[in-house]
């Protein structure tokens, strides 16, 4: 999942080497943190937070084929 979440956030942003990507699994749940550089929030987060809807809508999707509920933090 964290490999996922990796691979979107560099296509979208302009810093691709400062995306950070951290994953703490907690039974059922699965807690991921983005984190990009300063001048590419905007870009990840996106028009009224469009791009972080589809985001994670597609690492919920990807989660329920695993039967783990995520949870994607952006900051």
């Amino acid at each position: 999942m964290k490999e996922l979440v990796e691979t979107i956030a560099k296509a979208l942003v302009d810093h691709p080497d400062d995306v950070r990507v951290t994953e703490e699994d907690k039974g059922h749940s699965l807690f991921i943190r983005l984190e990009v550089h300063a001048d590419d929030m905007g870009k990840v987060i996106g028009r009224h937070g469009r791009i972080a809807k589809a985001v994670r809508s597609v690492v919920f999707a990807a989660g329920a084929g695993n039967r783990k509920r995520v949870q994607l933090d952006i900051g």
